[in-house]
């Protein structure tokens, strides 16, 4: 007798409904990356659970919703900005070094986090869940240029660039590291970082 005969008849239909081994994070990965794909808008339950070969019910078993899924996956990102501004390089030292420091650790936390941070960039403020993360991002952003303001009056990088103006073009250019950055290439976090230092640096400092 084969193995499918011996199973009885739920069994059978549960095997071939779910794929066993899925716990949160699994769920999580692949969610974030379907919303990348196709948007979160555009996304329904039913297509997650088609994506991940779960039932709808299975799914509901880990995210309550669509909702709670974004919800975490947006503070995996942002959560993972916000602890960089409470490292010990971040809190301590000269204001030049700590800002080289975030600006390090932004870069290691998009690396890191690569999707989860695509998709922090991709949403518009649609839902409350999205505009919470936004404000969010709104208070690293300020919290990084008072911490180039600081900078500018030590006197560590060129005070003649708005400090604001500033900020926003060097997280353009560590923002775009998610359209064109991918893992398997020569280049790791580390590295990635250490360019990035360097040109904006090399833009900022006094001579």
């Amino acid at each position: 007798m084969s193995s499918s005969e011996k199973q009885p008849p739920a069994e059978q239909s549960a095997a071939r409904r779910g794929r066993p081994g899925y716990g949160q994070r699994e769920i999580l990965d692949i969610a974030v990356q379907v919303f990348i794909e196709h948007g979160y808008d555009a996304t329904s339950v039913a297509s997650l659970a088609t994506r991940l070969g779960l039932s709808k019910s299975a799914l509901y078993h880990h995210y309550p919703s669509k909702e709670a899924l974004l919800e975490v996956a947006l503070d995996e990102a942002i959560g993972s900005l916000e602890s960089v501004l409470g490292e010990p390089g971040a809190t301590s030292g000269g204001a030049g070094e700590r800002l080289e420091h975030v600006l390090r650790g932004a870069v290691r936390v998009l690396v890191d986090k690569l999707p989860y941070v695509t998709l922090l960039l991709r949403v518009r403020g649609n839902s409350d869940i999205e505009r919470a993360a936004l404000d969010r991002r709104r208070a690293f952003d300020r919290a990084v240029t008072d911490l180039l303001r600081q900078a500018q009056a030590e006197g560590t990088v060129r005070a003649d660039i708005d400090a604001s103006v500033a900020t926003r073009l060097l997280f353009g250019m560590v923002n775009s590291i998610v359209e064109w950055y991918r893992p398997a290439g020569t280049e790791g976090g580390a590295e990635l970082a250490a360019d990035v230092l360097a040109l904006a640096f090399d833009g900022l400092r006094t001579r």
